[in-house]
C-alpha cells in the first residue's frame, strides 16, 4: 500500500536498531550462496571441470528448495543447553553458523580438480547449514516487527545480503587473484584455499550479531500451539499440517496463483546466474577484472537498488514494486546476450553488471517484503521456509540443465531464453493485483 511519507522520512527508517540488526543478519545469510554456486563455478571452470558438470552441480542449490522439510523441526525443537542460554531462535542461528564455518573450511582444503566428489559433499553440507540459518533468520525477521514495517526490514536484510554476495563473489575472486597473481588465468589451488578460509572467517560477523541481539518474542498463538498438541501424531500434525491449512484458510482459491508466482518470480535470475561466472571465464575476463568490476560498479548499484527497493515498496506498494523488479530482472539478461556478441569488453561488462545488480536489488527487496506479508507469525519459520523453498525449486531444477543449453545454443541465445521465461511473472503479478487482498497484507495473528 502506498504511503504519504516523504522519501527522506522513509530513508530514516534504515537507521533504526532493528534495521541495522537486519543488515548484519542479511550479510550472514548472503555470504554462503555464491560460495557453493557462483564463485564455486568460477573455481571449477579454472580447474577444467566441464560446463555440463558445473550446470549439474548447481543442483546443490536445491538444498535451499527443500529446507521446508526440516523447518518444522527448527520451528519447534530446542537445542539442549544452548536454547536455555540464547533462546529458541538465537540458539539455532549460532549452531548453524558454526556448522557453516566448518563447511567452508572443508571446501578450502579440498581441491576439486583432485576430489570432485568430496567438493560436492562439502558444498552440500555447507548449503544445508546455510539453509538452516535462513530458516531461522526469516522467522527472526518476521517476529521482530509488525507487518507494516516488514518492507524496511526486508530491504535492510537484502542490503546486507547483497553486500555479502559481493564479498563472496568479488571479494573471494579478488583474494584468490591476489594470491595467484593479479593477471594469472591459471588454476592455483592454494589461492582458493586462502580465499575460502577468508570467507569462513567472515561468518563471525553473523555470529557476533546473534550474540549481541535480543531474542524476539513469538506471538501468543505460536507459544500456545505446541502445548495444545498431545501425542506424536498430533504433534506431527501441528508441526507439518497446521501451517499449510492456515495459509489456505487465509487465501482460499488464490493460493494456487500465489504459489505459482512464488515458484517462478526468480526464474530468470537463477537460471542465468549459474552460467554467469563460467561465461566470464570463457569470454577471457581475468579474476581481477571480474572482481574489480563487481566491486566498483556492482557494489554501488546493488546498494542503490536495494535501498531504492525498500523505498519503492513503501511508496508504491509491494505489487507494483514486484512488477517493476521482475521486468527489470528479465530485461537485463538481454544485456548479457549483447556482451556474448561483442566479446571481451570491460566497459560493457561494467554497464551490464551495474544494470543487473540494480534490478536484482530492487526485485529482491520487493519479493522478500511480499513473502513476509504472506506469512503468518504463528508459523513464521515453517511458512516462510516453504515459500522460499518453492521460490527456488523450479528455477534451481531448470538451472541444472543450463550447461547443456549453453553447449547446444551458445551463450547469446541462452541469455535471450532466460529473459523470455520471465514474461509469465508479469502476468501472474497482474492477476494478483486483481485479487481481494491486493490493497494490503493478510497477516496471521
Amino acid at each position: 500500500m502506498a504511503t504519504g511519507l516523504s522519501w527522506i522520512q522513509g530513508a530514516k527508517g534504515y537507521l533504526t536498531p532493528p534495521c541495522i540488526r537486519m543488515f548484519f543478519l542479511g550479510f550472514s545469510s548472503g555470504l554462503p550462496l555464491l560460495l557453493v554456486l557462483g564463485t564455486l563455478g568460477f573455481r571449477l571452470r579454472e580447474a577444467h571441470v566441464s560446463l555440463v558438470t558445473i550446470g549439474f552441480m548447481s543442483w546443490v542449490g536445491l538444498v535451499y528448495a527443500i529446507k521446508w522439510l526440516w523447518a518444522p523441526v527448527v520451528d519447534h525443537l530446542s537445542i539442549p543447553v544452548l536454547t536455555e542460554k540464547l533462546g529458541r531462535r538465537r540458539s539455532w542461528l549460532a549452531a548453524s553458523q558454526v556448522a557453516l564455518a566448518a563447511g567452508l573450511c572443508g571446501m578450502a582444503f579440498v581441491d576439486p580438480a583432485q576430489s570432485l566428489k568430496a567438493t560436492v559433499a562439502l558444498a552440500m553440507f555447507t548449503a544445508f547449514a546455510s539453509a538452516t540459518q535462513d530458516i531461522v533468520l526469516d522467522a527472526y525477521r518476521i517476529e521482530s516487527a509488525s507487518v507494516e514495517t516488514q518492507g524496511m526490514l526486508a530491504a535492510s536484510y537484502q542490503f546486507g545480503y547483497r553486500i555479502a554476495m559481493i564479498w563472496a563473489g568479488a571479494g573471494a575472486l579478488g583474494i584468490a587473484a591476489a594470491v595467484a597473481g593479479v593477471n594469472s588465468v591459471e588454476y592455483v589451488p592454494r589461492a582458493w584455499t586462502v580465499s575460502y578460509l577468508a570467507m569462513a572467517a567472515s561468518v563471525s560477523v553473523g555470529l557476533a550479531t546473534v550474540l549481541l541481539s535480543p531474542e524476539p518474542a513469538p506471538s501468543r498463538d505460536a507459544q500456545a500451539a505446541p502445548a495444545a498438541e498431545s501425542g506424536l501424531p498430533a504433534r506431527l500434525r501441528g508441526m507439518f499440517w497446521r501451517p499449510l491449512a492456515d495459509f489456505y484458510e487465509r487465501y482460499g482459491r488464490w493460493t494456487a496463483v500465489l504459489i505459482a508466482l512464488v515458484a517462478i518470480y526468480r526464474i530468470s535470475d537463477v537460471v542465468m546466474g549459474i552460467m554467469a561466472n563460467p561465461f566470464y571465464s570463457d569470454m577471457g575476463f581475468t579474476k581481477a577484472e571480474v572482481a574489480v568490476v563487481i566491486k566498483v560498479f556492482g557494489v554501488a548499484m546493488t546498494l542503490l537498488g536495494t535501498f531504492a527497493g525498500g523505498l519503492v515498496v513503501l511508496k508504491i506498494g509491494v505489487l507494483k514494486a514486484l512488477m517493476l523488479g521482475g521486468a527489470l530482472s528479465a530485461g537485463t539478461n538481454l544485456l548479457f546476450s549483447l556482451l556474448a556478441a561483442v566479446g571481451h569488453s570491460v566497459p560493457l561488462l561494467a554497464v551490464i553488471v551495474s544494470a543487473d545488480n540494480l534490478a536484482g536489488g530492487l526485485a529482491s527487496a520487493a519479493f522478500v517484503a511480499f513473502l513476509s506479508g504472506l506469512t503468518s507469525r504463528r508459523f513464521s519459520a515453517t511458512q516462510y521456509a516453504l515459500l522460499s523453498s518453492i521460490m527456488l525449486l523450479l528455477p534451481k531444477t531448470i538451472a541444472g540443465f543450463s550447461g547443456v543449453v549453453v553447449d547446444s545454443v551458445g551463450y547469446s541465445r541462452f541469455f535471450i531464453l532466460t529473459a523470455l521465461i520471465g514474461v509469465p511473472v508479469m502476468i501472474l503479478v497482474w492477476m494478483i493485483g486483481r485479487s481481494p487482498f491486493a490493497r494490503g497484507p493478510t497477516p496471521g495473528s
